[in-house]
């Protein structure tokens, strides 16, 4: 059976979301193009979006001056998600890769978002 790269990611973040949903966590998750990264802390019962952050943002476009699909834009939105989350009174979070490799700038929001105090 031939499945394409898109699908195969698709179905690993299935497998993925269904483990947090019976933990009932709240998670972030990270999507990523070529140019953006987009992350999002979703509740534990995934109907609210309670915090966001993307290199697409007025205020981070200025701060980056550069591309925003680069490890140095995804650290920064790390740092910017994990800011927002905890003034939203989250502070622990199950990590969802949306089926992406752990590695390169989803490593990099991941371990900025750490720095920045939010446990996962």
């Amino acid at each position: 059976m031939a499945t394409s790269k898109k699908e195969q990611r698709l179905r690993r973040a299935r497998q993925t979301r269904a483990r947090i949903a019976l933990q009932g966590a709240v998670r972030l998750t990270v999507f990523r193009t070529n140019l953006h990264i987009y992350a999002s802390v979703i509740s534990g019962d995934g109907s609210k979006v309670l915090a966001s952050a993307s290199t697409a943002e007025k205020e981070v476009r200025e701060q980056l001056k550069a591309s925003g699909g680069n490890s140095a834009a995804a650290a920064l939105i790390g740092k910017r998600i994990a800011e927002k989350a905890k003034a939203a009174g989250v502070e622990k979070v199950a990590f969802d890769r949306a089926g992406y490799q752990y590695h390169g700038r989803v490593k990099a929001l991941a371990e900025a978002a750490r720095e920045a105090g939010l446990q996962f």
